[in-house]
């Protein structure tokens, strides 16, 4: 490992550590109307073990406070350095020095998209330390924050098992042109395609969006329908051919959110705002059926209390129940027929809701308390998502604040502590009881959006979750990268796998007994999905879909893309449209055999 350079990285660059979030719990501040440029790279490796974080502060314990466990191979845990004893965690209990300490950061997770261009997971700054972490080094729990300047950025692709039969061109390739009606295809993608190559089995581009840019948030997949939201206008494709499956919907204003998951039936919410000027509300709620393209009920969300309006909200989706969260309270629907079903608003000590995430049959809820005094702390509850009673309730020690939830069922969280510039990773139990925090000596680098005044909770891709294990993928200035597979028991890691190319690679899913990433595309050579077995001795990645080489630039230049691995068949999108009138932007692509 390096030692720590001397001069931190500089602002605003890819990698660079992001300013912290605004004081009250409210998240990150609010992004500027023009995102900047990217800068100069990732941060550089972290200095040797025991060395202390930047600033002159040793490394902290972590947000748990566990008692204290043994170090490797029976040796005691290394002391706190400068002979000082660890502190308490988040929750209060015994410190726990060595395992204990929790990863040192300069940053916040989350940021500011970065434009021009870069693909899926390049677009925005890694949570834990690639962007919104500087630079981090966990010691058997501890995470030492460094600065410094990275080279280059790494890029993460996704492969899928070739057809060998595959070979010469193919149908022509209709490109759209995000309105839903095609549109001429002044390029056949499918020509010449190599053995052993996907498909590219359509492309849209993006409609016009204003100069200063435009979101396009979301990309929801069923057997028969891709849906994609862009600016004002929602749009539906037939998976198999990209034909236009639905009207695309209009609406008056630009959509400021959407329900990142569809309920079990198909449907989705899609809020715009209510009018163009500075006041106006992220307020107007529309519910879609994703096959139909059928408009179901709508909604206007009412503003909270003081300092609570509907300026910005987050849409959960928990079952049968729709969460609308506002800064300081939410607001609960039923799924089916637009009915409010009830109010989360301050209760305790000054605690206010300021985040949901929504699984099948949970709901969990975070609360800042005590905002200004000398108790402020987090707290993270479960309720009954249909009648919104709480479940159990977790308080956090001052200083720490949960930022994201990984996973819902099983619940794992991301928190982060700027006094002490630290992060930590930890699992809760059904009960809401610690279970195990993340050990691991590595940066990791998820991609997080950008949370404004709701905390997005659920806004991460990059990481996946099952019953018992954590699948992170780790930071590289540039080359190959691993995914680290992490126990949920006791946050050790249990196996790793490396890109099976010199790109980076990404969780996306978990599905029978597999994981599923994605590995970035280079310049002579498209993107892959693959698979990796989660059980066993063998932790091989298996290719499922090769795409193919010659649309690798295309592939690569989908700003900030989502991905989605559905029936053999792989998605791109982008979530953020630069509104450049230089080329046409591309909206949506897929790739099959």
């Amino acid at each position: 490992m390096t030692q720590p350079p001397s001069q931190p990285p500089e602002p605003g660059g890819f990698g660079a550590p992001q300013q912290p979030p605004a004081q009250g719990g409210f998240g990150a501040p609010p992004p500027p109307a023009q995102p900047p440029q990217p800068g100069p790279g990732h941060p550089q490796q972290p200095g040797p073990y025991g060395q202390p974080g930047p600033y002159g502060q040793p490394p902290q314990p972590g947000p748990y406070g566990q008692p204290q466990q043994a170090g490797p191979y029976g040796q005691p845990s290394p002391a706190a350095p400068y002979g000082q004893p660890p502190q308490a965690g988040p929750y209060g209990q015994p410190p726990q020095p060595g395992y204990g300490y929790p990863p040192q950061y300069p940053g916040t997770p989350g940021g500011t998209p970065q434009p021009g261009g870069g693909g899926p997971f390049r677009g925005k700054p890694w949570v834990i330390v690639a962007a919104a972490v500087a630079g981090l080094l966990v010691v058997g729990g501890t995470v030492y924050a460094v600065t410094g300047h990275g080279g280059g950025g790494e890029k993460p692709v996704a492969h899928r098992s070739a057809d060998p039969k595959a070979s010469g061109s193919a149908d022509p390739v209709d490109p759209g042109d995000g309105s839903g009606d095609g549109g001429a295809d002044p390029d056949d993608l499918n020509e010449g395609r190599k053995p052993g190559e996907a498909k590219v089995l359509w492309y849209k581009s993006a409609p016009d969006a204003p100069a200063s840019g435009a979101d396009a948030p979301g990309m929801w997949i069923t057997r028969k329908t891709a849906v994609k939201a862009a600016y004002k206008q929602l749009f539906g494709y037939r998976v198999a051919d990209g034909d236009p499956a639905w009207t695309p919907i209009a609406f008056p204003q630009k959509i400021c959110a959407v329900t990142p998951v569809q309920s079990a039936g198909g449907k989705v919410v899609v809020a715009s705002m209510n009018g163009t000027s500075d006041r106006a509300k992220c307020n107007q709620l529309q519910e879609v059926d994703l096959d139909t393209g059928r408009k179901g009920w709508t909604a206007t969300v009412a503003d909270g209390g003081l300092f609570d309006s509907a300026l910005s909200i987050e849409l959960t989706v928990s079952g049968k129940t729709l969460m609308v969260g506002r800064s300081q309270s939410g607001t609960a629907y039923d799924l089916a027929s637009g009915h409010k079903l009830y109010d989360k608003k301050e209760y305790g000590a000054s605690c206010f809701p300021s985040g949901f995430a929504g699984g099948t049959n949970r709901l969990v809820e975070v609360a800042s308390c005590g905002a200004g005094g000398g108790n402020q702390h987090d707290e993270i509850s479960e309720l009954d998502p249909a009648t919104g009673h709480v479940r159990w309730t977790r308080p956090v020690k001052k200083g720490w604040s949960v930022q994201r939830t990984y996973s819902v069922d099983p619940l794992v969280v991301y928190m982060t502590n700027e006094d002490k510039k630290a992060w930590n990773i930890s699992t809760l139990d059904a009960k809401g009881a610690f279970r195990s925090e993340v050990k691991v000596d590595e940066k990791f680098a998820p991609q997080c959006g950008w949370a404004l005044l709701a905390r997005d909770l659920q806004g991460c891709q990059g990481v996946a979750v099952d019953a018992n294990t954590l699948y992170l993928p780790t930071d590289k200035n540039s080359g190959a990268n691993e995914i680290v597979a992490i126990s949920l028991a006791d946050g050790k890691a249990k196996w790793r796998v490396k890109s099976p190319t010199d790109e980076a690679m990404y969780p996306v899913e978990t599905e029978g007994g597999k994981l599923v990433a994605y590995v970035r595309p280079s310049y002579d050579s498209g993107g892959q999905v693959v698979s990796v077995p989660t059980t066993g001795s063998a932790h091989t990645a298996t290719r499922l879909l090769q795409n193919p080489q010659h649309t690798a630039g295309i592939e690569d230049g989908f700003y900030d893309g989502a991905v989605a691995w559905v029936d053999g068949r792989f998605y791109l999108s982008s979530t953020r449209l630069t509104g450049s009138d230089d080329a046409k932007e591309k909206l949506m692509m897929a790739f099959g055999n």
